[in-house]
């Protein structure tokens, strides 16, 4: 016999939390403890198999009322706490915010920028998320301004990565780009770095519930928005802590191998891929080849993936972007 200890987030103002197994999900299980304040409920549930599911469910005056979303797993083969954070009353699905210039008032610097809220993040307060930054964001979330009408789903992506309890809840800024063969690449990629880190990330941690340590921030693009996503991670390691880097173009305008060579290893974990043929495969592999001598290590800070057939193109890098995604934000039935 094993147990789960399962501590539930939430600003219960009104009624109070509860639990729902699938050992019987007509009955609630009552908590072990309940902070002062009532933003902390906690449970202990012992069973003798190894994951089971459960919901959190608000308990008051006009009944039960289930979280929204899939249901939350548990496991009882080790003695971490898993925490969730529901809600139970806005939409399921994720909300976005208007396209916003940052900053304001200079327009030789600024960028457009979009930015994904997933489920929940107005209505549970408490919970603070990592954040992911990612270039050519007319191309990621909406087919009517995506190149070629093709986006990246990523809004359909990591919520399914979420419900099947594969990944945290993240925040996703979707940067315009201005002018991509400059910016992406050498010597445009130094400003624009100097604008994510000393202007982006400030405005949007200074009025977003962030997580803002480097672990909990990371950078993601494909073919150019690679090269540029490799450079911030390598020449910025004290702020983006990860970088996913599809069907890079190393080598067109740049000089990140050769920097990866000569400079030392950086604490950052690194994904990188391509389709074959072509999508850049030979660069791809010549990149991967450099990270290994430098000391980088399979399944610990380098993942490195080429794909048979796959094309450079929004469909087949939304195709495989669960990977990155579970690589940075996944999380096994515990904490």
């Amino acid at each position: 016999m094993g147990q789960a200890k399962i501590q539930v987030f939430y600003p219960a103002t009104r009624g109070r939390v509860v639990l729902r197994t699938e050992f019987d999900w007509n009955r609630s299980v009552e908590p072990k403890y309940v902070s002062d304040d009532r933003t902390i409920t906690e449970f202990v549930i012992e069973s003798d198999q190894k994951y089971f599911y459960f919901k959190p469910c608000l308990e008051g005056e006009g009944g039960l009322t289930w979280s929204q979303g899939d249901n939350y797993l548990a496991t009882t083969s080790d003695t971490s706490t898993r925490r969730c954070y529901p809600h139970f009353f806005c939409s399921a699905q994720g909300t976005f915010s208007p396209v916003v210039q940052v900053p304001e008032g200079d327009a030789e610097a600024n960028h457009l920028v979009r930015v994904y809220f997933p489920p929940g993040y107005d209505e549970n307060t408490l919970k603070r998320y990592p954040v992911l930054y990612m270039h050519d964001g007319t191309n990621l979330f909406f087919g009517d301004e995506a190149f070629g009408g093709n986006e990246w789903r990523v809004d359909e992506n990591v919520e399914l990565l979420h419900s099947m309890n594969l990944i945290d809840k993240v925040i996703v800024v979707g940067i315009y780009a201005k002018d991509r063969m400059y910016e992406y690449t050498k010597p445009g990629y130094e400003r624009y770095g100097d604008f994510m880190v000393n202007q982006l990330k400030p405005f949007l941690d200074a009025r977003l519930r962030t997580l803002t340590d480097p672990q909990n921030t990371a950078v993601m693009g494909s073919s150019l928005g690679g090269v540029v996503s490799f450079f911030l991670g390598w020449h910025y390691p004290h702020v983006f802590g990860k970088a996913a880097c599809l069907s890079s173009t190393f080598g067109y305008q740049d000089d990140l191998i050769e920097r990866v060579a000569s400079e030392p290893k950086r604490n950052v974990r690194f994904y990188i891929d391509s389709g074959w043929p072509r999508d850049n495969y030979e660069r791809t592999t010549a990149m991967r080849d450099q990270l290994l001598t430098k000391g980088y290590e399979f399944g610990k800070d380098l993942l490195y993936f080429a794909f048979p057939g796959a094309l450079h193109n929004e469909d087949s890098w939304a195709a495989r972007s669960h990977v990155p995604f579970q690589y940075f934000f996944g999380k096994a039935a515990r904490s």
